[in-house]
């Protein structure tokens, strides 16, 4: 066995000698042993547990460990090599035991091995503690389990950390004691096994007490692992460790919590310091002293300020429970978050009277929370009732049910704006393109003349008729938020590929309707442009920009760029042979260069 902590880690502590009274005995031979012969015994406990169903646990006693119960005249001297069978039941069970005792020797005449039989109660296992037998309680902690409610688990896990920390502390451990559950007889197989680990501080002098009880913490924790491995249980160790001078202080000032613990607890483990704080409290000698006493009444008498602090607490947590999902679902909905003040008027005005989706009195569980949550703020004498605080929880639990609803109809529509959003804005650009046309004969043409042709790739069709399919979806309900928004993904990739289409088109057409002319002025080689659009002629030179009808006029910009964007609809470009004579007599003598 292996220690992953230095020496050096607790200072004066000899951490590097082994524990020798007490070495954690080879469970695997036990086992062994004991695994030869487990098949009639099992034959016996499934006997036993089905005439007594109230039996807590049974269990084989470790060879090396039955001269202890034949010493303490547990069992006759002959019994030495006998199979030790230990059975436990409930101590409201005790007067049945003799009987019980009788019915089970006689199943015991069924197996071949030699066995002495066992019964007793928990309390019987408290005596031995209590009498400071630890021997034979670790005996009975290590016993092959043949049967077991909780107890031998729960017993052995405890009694395997208890040696792994003393042979890592060795004289430090001033008691070991079970406590919780466990003693109460109210454990089950997966309960916590409660511990607690007084450690002797009083010479130490090199690190402070906070110090060293985290130490001593992080290194006993670390052992519950290794433990329960060995253990084969399912208990859960939980110790809690008390330096000595603490516990003393504690015990001076008669903490009740400590009363309960010495009270209680069962040492497994002392070194004569815990059984006479046990004794001395039950003689009714350990009392309070009058400061003490005085201690503790004023933290009675702060009893009700800590409550009313701890219900205004409870207020103000419902308050932001039902307030920020509210603020959330108005920013759902496309609004600019709210403040505090006013979320409860503006959810009233959006999802009762516009939407239609709440009724008022649904709102009123946030406006009282917010009135609630004020009247704190401006109020420094502000108290709320516990019962208030329950109609306030229970008010909120139904509030958040409503919210929930409330979020999946705010997302269904705006999916369903979404989607129509998307269809429209296809649609749309695809109408500039091919014109308008009926939904089936966009894409039958989309396909025909744009795909098909080379001009757009077929993900492009795929990703339309997706678009048309997802919409006839949404609205038979076999859409959902996944498919939207992949839809939507989809649609802006195709949206981009429709948009460089039509500016290609657009840009092939006014480049037919567009010559570049080269004609000489004042002896100077000039160059202009006859743009041909909408059936009106335009020279542009330079800065320059006229109309030719029938005649030639001053023109702008404006009028040009009017002219073009109506052109997009045209289809062909046609040039009235009157406009070349215009030119010439406009420019003199040109020519059409590319």
């Amino acid at each position: 066995m292996t220690n992953d902590t230095s020496p050096n880690d607790i200072p004066e502590m000899n951490l590097n000698r082994k524990y020798s009274p007490n070495p954690i005995p080879n469970l695997t031979e036990a086992q062994k042993e004991v695994e030869k012969k487990k098949k009639e015994f099992d034959k016996f406990k499934n006997s036993a547990v089905k005439r007594f169903p109230f039996i807590e646990a049974i269990g084989i006693i470790p060879a090396h460990s039955i001269k202890l119960f034949v010493d303490e005249e547990e069992a006759p001297k002959e019994t030495e090599k006998f199979v030790h069978l230990y059975v436990i039941v409930p101590e409201e069970k005790l007067k049945e035991i003799p009987k019980m005792k009788q019915d089970l020797v006689k199943n015991l005449e069924d197996i071949e091995s030699k066995t002495w039989l066992h019964v007793k109660t928990p309390v019987d296992i408290w005596e031995m503690c209590l009498d400071s037998k630890f021997e034979l309680t670790s005996a009975v902690a290590l016993s092959f389990p043949l049967y077991d409610k909780g107890i031998l688990g729960a017993l052995r896990v405890a009694e395997i950390h208890k040696s792994l920390v003393l042979q890592k502390f060795e004289k430090y451990v001033v008691s070991y004691v079970l406590g919780g559950s466990l003693v109460r007889g109210e454990n089950i197989s997966t309960s916590d096994v409660d511990v607690f680990i007084i450690i002797n501080d009083t010479d130490v002098k090199r690190m402070n007490r906070v110090e060293l009880k985290e130490r001593l913490r992080a290194i006993i924790h670390q052992y519950i692992g290794e433990a329960t491995a060995i253990a084969g249980t399912k208990s859960n160790l939980s110790p809690q460790i008390y330096l000595l001078t603490d516990f003393w202080e504690s015990v001076k000032d008669a903490h009740p919590v400590i009363f309960t613990f010495i009270r209680d607890g069962i040492p497994i483990y002392d070194r004569g310091t815990f059984m006479p704080w046990k004794v001395l409290l039950k003689m009714g000698k350990l009392k309070p002293s009058p400061e003490a006493i005085d201690m503790f009444m004023r933290t009675a008498e702060r009893t009700k300020e800590i409550v009313d602090r701890r219900l205004i607490d409870a207020m103000i947590d419902i308050y932001y429970g039902v307030l920020t999902p509210s603020q959330a679902l108005l920013m759902l909905y496309g609004l600019p978050p709210p403040t505090p003040k006013e979320t409860a008027q503006r959810f009233e005005d959006v999802f009762v009277e516009k939407e239609k989706m709440l009724k008022k009195s649904d709102v009123a569980i946030l406006e009282k929370a917010v009135k609630e949550f004020k009247e704190y703020e401006h109020n420094l004498k502000y108290v709320i009732e516990g019962k208030e605080i329950d109609s306030m929880r229970k008010d909120s639990e139904k509030f958040l049910k409503i919210l929930k609803n409330l979020r999946e109809k705010i997302e269904k529509r705006a999916q369903e704006k979404t989607i129509e959003q998307i269809y429209n804005d296809v649609f749309k650009i695809l109408e500039t393109i091919l014109g308008k046309k009926s939904e089936s004969e966009m894409i039958d043409e989309f396909e025909e003349k744009i795909v098909r042709t080379g001009k757009m790739t077929h993900q492009s069709l795929r990703i339309l008729k997706d678009i048309v399919s997802e919409k006839k979806d949404f609205k038979k309900g076999k859409s959902n938020s996944h498919k939207v928004n992949e839809t939507r993904k989809n649609a802006s990739i195709l949206i981009g590929e429709l948009i460089e289409y039509s500016q290609r088109k657009e840009f092939m057409h006014l480049e037919k309707s567009r010559m570049r002319l080269k004609y000489s002025s004042d002896g100077k080689e000039k160059f202009a442009e006859l743009i041909v659009v909408n059936g009106r002629s335009f020279l542009v030179a330079g800065n320059v920009i006229k109309k030719i009808t029938n005649k030639i006029e001053n023109s702008d910009a404006k009028e040009l760029s009017e002219a073009v964007e109506k052109q997009k609809l045209e289809k062909a470009v046609q040039i009235n042979p009157r406009v070349f004579e215009l030119l010439k007599k406009e420019i003199g003598n040109y020519e059409v260069v590319l």
